[in-house]
């Protein structure tokens, strides 16, 4: 397990998610300008095979293409995932940092096409793609500024 968090990497500020509270702590940091979210895999979030749960993974999945691409276009509102795609490349295990980049393919007013690349060491672990519908306010919970406070 590494003995420390990456640097330049803080625990994320995100609005009040229980689920997200139960198995987090996510990290982030700005990177050459772009998001860039990490995790690191503890023995609550592996099955039995002691390997990061898929579940875990589609979750970590989701928030980095929904952080990413709300940073990245700067939307500042919640993003609803209409579509979320995974392909499991690599098993990510216990004690591995996991991070993941995010890039937003097109952005309209009601849908956003989006895909990520998450990886362990420079390995790809997954590659993801999402479709996300706009909520249409913004929201002062989720301007990007707010997730670094």
């Amino acid at each position: 397990m590494p003995a420390a968090i990456p640097e330049g990497f803080r625990a994320l500020n995100l609005p009040r998610n229980p689920f997200i509270e139960a198995n987090g702590p996510l990290y982030g940091r700005i990177d050459d300008g772009a998001f860039v979210m990490g995790f690191l895999c503890e023995q609550k979030h592996c099955n039995p095979m002691m390997v990061c749960h898929g579940g875990m993974v589609a979750t970590l999945a989701d928030m980095l293409l929904l952080l990413g691409t709300n940073i990245q276009a700067k939307l500042g509102q919640f993003l609803l995932t209409v579509s979320l795609d995974i392909d499991f490349v690599a098993p990510v295990k216990q004690g591995d940092w996991l991070e993941g980049r995010a890039e937003v393919l097109r952005a309209g007013k009601s849908i956003i096409f989006t895909e990520g690349c998450m990886t362990v060491a420079g390995a790809t672990v997954a590659r993801v793609n999402a479709i996300l519908k706009p909520s249409g306010r913004p929201l002062a919970d989720f301007t990007p500024g707010q997730y670094f406070t």
